[in-house]
């Protein structure tokens, strides 16, 4: 059922229209378009025979995260992180945001020496940009572990589960899920939610932006959190497929 309380019309507990276009880039080992709404976010997986030096020799691999935004995927031109010489404290988070949440679903022994870089590139931002990173990020690492695996260079799948995120929030003191950038902007609260197919949450970053939230609001955000987390499982699974 709509609404007219959201800016987008959508139900209390209705996603934006999502899609994952897999396999859009020539090169990478694993890629994924994701679409959530107005929020684009390419994500491409890239093998590497080589680990950290401070991994070498531990029989284990390593997966980890870079996140960017092109200039003109906000309202007005961002100057790149690249020209200004060093990137942005949000930017650092948002990587190591990503890097653990998708470490924290591979074997890292099956793995073997090997890491996987997952590159998230903003191409347009509505708001929930690290979700949707997070989320498409999986599907390229999960395309490049198959990779490995079909070229023989690990013999065992090493994802254990699935991850996926979504944002959850209060706007005009109702819990809303998917926030897009109007509802960020001008809700009272935020929160992102990191949750692995099992049912475990791997990572809650929540905010009261213009007050405290409740724990009945706490706990009905979290609520919509694991539904969308669940049909993110489920789409993750048919683009797989």
């Amino acid at each position: 059922m709509t609404t007219t309380l959201r800016p987008s019309g959508r139900a209390l507990d209705q996603l934006r229209d999502i899609t994952f276009e897999t396999n859009v880039t020539r090169y990478a080992e694993g890629s994924c378009l994701a679409k959530f709404g107005n929020t684009h976010v390419l994500c491409t997986a890239s093998w590497t025979d080589k680990v950290p030096g401070w991994m070498r020799n531990s029989g284990k691999g390593w997966v980890t995260g870079e996140y960017g935004m092109l200039p003109r995927a906000t309202h007005s031109r961002n100057r790149r992180e690249a020209t200004a010489g060093k990137q942005s404290g949000r930017t650092q988070e948002i990587q190591r945001l990503i890097g653990r949440s998708l470490r924290s679903v591979v074997d890292l022994e099956a793995l073997g020496e090997n890491q996987i870089t997952v590159d998230c590139d903003v191409l347009q931002a509505d708001g929930g940009t690290r979700t949707a990173s997070i989320t498409g990020g999986y599907i390229a690492l999960a395309l490049a572990c198959r990779y490995l695996k079909d070229e023989g260079v690990i013999k065992n799948d090493p994802l254990i589960k699935q991850a996926a995120a979504i944002s959850v929030g209060l706007f005009k003191d109702t819990a809303v899920l998917d926030v897009d950038y109007p509802e960020d902007s001008a809700g009272e609260a935020d929160m992102n939610v990191v949750m692995s197919s099992d049912g475990g949450f791997i990572e809650v970053q929540g905010t009261g932006e213009e007050r405290p939230m409740t724990r009945a609001e706490l706990d009905e955000m979290l609520r919509l959190a694991e539904k969308g987390c669940n049909e993110l499982f489920e789409m993750q699974r048919a683009a797989l497929a």
